[in-house]
C-alpha cells in the first residue's frame, strides 16, 4: 500500500486503489483539517464565552454583605463550608439577606463579597477570561478528539467494507477457478 496506485501491477485491484486514496484523504484531514477545526471551534467558544462574560458583567455588581451570626461549627469535626446568613443594604436602602457558604466558626459581622443582579438577587460572578479560555481549550480538545475518532471510524469502516467486497470477489472467482484447478466438475 505504500506505492502509488497508478503503477502497473497485475494483482492490484480497484479496491486497493480506493483504499490507497482513502488513506491519503483521511491523512490530509488529520494533518490539515483537525488543527483547523480545533482552532476554529476553540476561537468560537472563546468569543461566545467572552461575550457572555461582558453581558453578565454589565448586569451584575458586587456588594459587601456581613454575617448576621457566627457560622455554626459542626459537632462531627467536618471542616467543610457551612451555610450561614449574611445581610446587606441595597442602594435604595432596603436590607436583603442571603444564605452563604462559610468556614465553620466565622464570627458575626465578617464581610462577605456577593455578586447580585439589578434586582439585588444573589447570583454567580460573571465569567472570567480564564474561564472562557478553559472552555475554549476544552472545546478544541474535544473537537480534535472527535475528529480523530471519526477519521479512525471512517478508516476502519471503509477497510471492513472493502475487505468484505474483496472476499466476496475472491469467493466468486474461486468458485469459477477451483473446479478446473481441482479437476472437479461443478455440482
Amino acid at each position: 500500500m505504500s506505492t502509488h496506485p497508478s503503477r502497473r501491477n497485475p494483482v492490484r485491484r480497484t479496491s486497493d486503489r480506493i483504499q490507497w486514496w482513502l488513506a491519503r484523504v483521511l491523512l490530509a484531514v488529520m494533518v490539515i483539517g483537525l488543527p483547523a477545526a480545533a482552532v476554529s471551534a476553540g476561537l468560537l467558544t472563546y468569543r461566545a464565552q467572552m461575550h457572555t462574560g461582558h453581558v453578565e458583567s454589565s448586569a451584575r455588581h458586587t456588594v459587601t454583605a456581613h454575617l448576621t451570626a457566627a457560622a455554626p461549627v459542626p459537632s462531627n469535626n467536618d471542616y467543610s463550608r457551612v451555610p450561614a446568613t449574611a445581610a446587606w443594604t441595597a442602594a435604595d436602602g432596603t436590607t436583603h439577606t442571603a444564605t452563604v457558604r462559610m468556614w465553620p466558626g466565622e464570627r458575626a459581622g465578617t464581610p462577605v463579597p456577593l455578586w447580585v443582579d439589578h434586582q439585588d438577587t444573589v447570583t454567580s460572578a460573571p465569567l472570567t477570561r480564564g474561564q472562557a479560555a478553559a472552555a475554549a481549550w476544552t472545546t478544541a480538545a474535544m473537537t480534535a478528539g472527535t475528529l480523530s475518532l471519526l477519521c479512525l471510524a471512517a478508516w476502519k469502516g471503509s477497510v471492513r467494507v472493502l475487505d468484505h467486497h474483496r472476499y466476496a470477489q475472491w469467493d466468486a472467482e474461486w468458485s469459477q477457478v477451483e473446479p478446473r484447478w481441482s479437476k472437479r466438475l461443478p455440482s
